[in-house]
């Protein structure tokens, strides 16, 4: 499908790279591509930011058909621009859109259609250390009936933000909460799926935690209310008598594209990795005794996030000495090596983007 550009003719001046904080700002233009069940995926256009205009009765506002990603171009020493295993989101966008009653996108098209809003806006790509283009690829059905069905049409855009670390702390290790009142998801939801519903199930334990001075929330089965699931913006890892533990994906937590790659990196260096159900009584249990080493989430906005606290019911496990632990020093400096072209990329992981100056 060929991908028409119009070109912004009044480009907004670059942010200063040391003020970019996450999310907050966006390039001169945005990729949009139309559905509709007689033409197929259509349309395929870059063209200015600007805001959309749809209906008030368009689906995606009142039944949340709507699924989104998120990945990130980085600049490298030598002016390269690489994006970090684009074919997993890609994959994973297709999984959301199934689950979500969307029609799928063609693997080939969608990588095409990311590479060429990236390369349109190359210019805004920051190259200072921790800074890279975030990547924020969704769909949203756009009917405009109120009528519980999958939509008819839909629109799948790509907009794109420079941004620095995802938290103003950088990799200094974070205080979480576990929530124990609210769930955020079930097997057989959609918890699994990279939906905008998951996230707003969370804000409530979000909120709650932010107000006890906590960066994030550890959510636990829906079910039991015992086994761990996921950090509201990450998965989550333990290492517990030398195991790194992360909790299986059954259902109710994100496939995370940076928890594949820490598994097969620390898999490759000879560690060992189980993927099982861990409770919560469990990880107090390896805290009390000193058998907890170290914690950390992952995900593609942090990358790496080494947890200092957990608080669980009035009880506070401090972890590591409230110190970046070796196995999330490692992975961190792993990750971003790839990430920024400051290694050779043996896995294969990195695609790179043509931008012309």
């Amino acid at each position: 499908m060929e991908i028409k550009l119009t070109k912004n003719t009044s480009p907004s001046l670059k942010p200063d790279p040391d003020k970019l904080g996450f999310g907050k700002l966006f390039t001169d233009h945005m990729f949009i591509c139309d559905y509709s069940t007689s033409k197929g995926w259509h349309n395929a256009r870059v063209e200015p930011f600007r805001n959309l205009s749809l209906s008030p009765a368009c689906a995606v506002f009142h039944y949340a058909q709507a699924m989104f990603e998120g990945l990130k171009a980085y600049k490298t020493k030598d002016g390269r621009v690489l994006l970090f295993r684009p074919d997993k989101n890609i994959e994973r966008l297709n999984n959301t859109n199934e689950r979500m009653c969307i029609p799928k996108i063609d693997p080939g098209f969608a990588l095409e259609a990311i590479k060429t809003i990236v390369r349109v806006d190359c210019g805004w790509i920051p190259s200072a250390p921790g800074t890279s283009l975030y990547i924020r690829p969704f769909i949203i059905a756009t009917d405009p009936f109120l009528g519980v069905h999958p939509s008819h049409n839909y629109m799948f855009i790509i907009i794109l933000s420079p941004s620095g670390n995802y938290y103003a702390a950088g990799l200094d290790p974070v205080k979480i909460v576990v929530e124990d009142e609210y769930v955020r998801a079930v097997r057989g939801g959609t918890g699994y799926a990279k939906v905008g519903g998951n996230y707003a199930a969370s804000l409530i334990g979000q909120k709650k935690a932010e107000e006890n001075g906590y960066a994030q929330v550890l959510w636990l089965d829906g079910i039991h209310h015992k086994y761990i699931d996921e950090v509201g913006a990450m998965n989550v890892f333990f290492k517990i008598d030398g195991e790194i533990i992360t909790p299986a994906l059954e259902g109710s937590i994100l496939p995370g594209v940076t928890r594949r790659s820490v598994i097969e990196l620390l898999t490759g260096k000879g560690y060992k990795v189980t993927e099982r159900r861990i409770s919560i009584d469990e990880v107090y249990a390896a805290a009390s005794d000193g058998r907890l080493d170290e914690m950390f989430g992952t995900g593609t906005a942090a990358v790496i996030s080494p947890v200092g606290e957990l608080a669980w019911g009035g009880k506070k496990m401090k972890i590591n000495d409230f110190k970046i632990g070796p196995i999330a020093s490692f992975l961190y400096k792993e990750l971003t090596d790839i990430q920024w072209g400051r290694v050779d990329d043996v896995n294969g992981w990195t695609v790179e983007v043509c931008c012309n100056p």
